[in-house]
């Protein structure tokens, strides 16, 4: 199967999560990727040695690439870097503030010079107001955003339990990228992209902000939910956890009359729609919990999935290993196969997609220097 982007060539200073991230995006398209790293390599590569001898972080976001070890100081590798550019469609880039522009290589400078290319910079929070100079972490950003004020139970602020804006960030960087793609197409001209950690986070907080600034901010309620009643995790009999979710009245008329089995409540002024509901939260919940404590996870799965109400358990990490719709990936290394989780989007009447092995530091060094210096 011909992959969509074969044929695209990728340059990509990435590093850590964010620009990893949209960079193997590509690479699953087909793109070829050629990731640059400093002689220490990629940080992530040290994060832990968790996955057969690597990293569960650079595992996860590197896989299709090639690695070549540059050394931007020293004149060879400086010229490396330039044939490469010269030839590329995409440059992706995420080192910190300025360190491109000190190296003698502005974005605007590369622009002008391969009006073609799509350039992609990744940064914690934009290219001017008062923190454009200051590093920037995933951790970092979910506090500053406020991101952790509404993460976690009423006690204290929490941290969201992956990289979740390293990830929305490489996303949304991806399909900016994709976009400019089209739009090359069109108008035949390159594109310089910016995107910054903390608009990425901006964006994903965007209902508390809008509570906020119209309303009251949100507060901490764990599985709760700040507008919907009954949402939230109730013990069955034999004491295991299940979440509900009740989105509108109708869903609410359904759970009294099938699983509560008290249909005079659908007409009691507490619980009469969201709203009121939402106001009488504790009546609302003591009424589930009070029912759900009667029968055991089992009966209530069954009985909530008859009547078409939205439930989850619970899991662990080693709960969703063996879950039946984890679908996975396995991909090569030195150390040995590596399983994956599989990428959202299917594709459906395609063959099942293959990706590309995890490469060793410079493995790839010595014959992109042939293929680009010499050819």
């Amino acid at each position: 199967m011909t992959k969509p982007l074969q044929g695209i060539l990728v340059v990509s200073f990435d590093q850590v999560v964010a620009a990893p991230l949209a960079a193997r995006r590509l690479a699953d398209a087909g793109a070829r990727v050629i990731k640059l790293e400093r002689k220490e390599g990629d940080a992530a590569r040290w994060h832990d040695r968790m996955v057969q001898g690597s990293s569960s972080y650079f595992s996860w976001l590197n896989r299709g690439k090639e690695s070549v070890v540059v050394d931007m100081k020293a004149e060879a590798d400086r010229r490396l870097f330039d044939a490469l550019i010269t030839k590329a469609d995409i440059f992706i880039q995420n080192l910190r503030p300025g360190a491109l522009a000190g190296l003698g290589y502005p974005i605007e400078v590369l622009l002008q010079r391969y009006p073609k290319l799509i350039a992609c910079s990744i940064s914690g929070y934009g290219d001017d107001g008062p923190y454009a100079d200051r590093k920037a972490y995933d951790l970092l950003i979910q506090a500053e955003s406020g991101m952790a004020s509404v993460t976690g139970g009423p006690e204290a602020p929490a941290r969201v339990g992956v990289s979740i804006v390293d990830i929305a960030t490489g996303l949304h960087a991806y399909e900016a990228i994709l976009e400019a793609l089209i739009g090359r197409g069109r108008t035949g001209k390159g594109a310089d992209i910016r995107v910054s950690m903390f608009d990425t986070t901006a964006e994903l907080m965007a209902v508390p902000l809008l509570h906020g600034q119209y309303g009251t901010p949100p507060k901490r309620i764990g599985f709760a939910h700040p507008s919907l009643a009954p949402y939230g995790v109730f013990l069955s009999a034999d004491n295991l956890p299940i979440l509900i979710s009740i989105q509108n009245d109708r869903e609410w008329a359904v759970f009294c009359m099938r699983i509560l089995e008290r249909p005079e409540l659908i007409k009691d002024p507490r619980f009469i729609n969201n709203e009121t509901r939402a106001i009488n939260r504790h009546d609302t919940d003591g009424l589930v919990a009070a029912c759900f404590a009667k029968r055991d996870v089992a009966t209530l799965a069954r009985q909530l999935e008859e009547a078409q109400i939205a439930f989850a358990r619970v899991n662990e990490v080693l709960d969703v290993l063996r879950h039946p719709h984890l679908r996975q990936v396995t991909i090569d290394s030195a150390g040995g196969p590596i399983d994956l989780p599989r990428p959202p989007a299917k594709i459906m009447h395609e063959p099942a997609p293959k990706f590309g092995p995890l490469p060793s530091l410079g493995q790839h060094t010595q014959a992109v220097r042939r293929e680009f210096l010499e050819s």
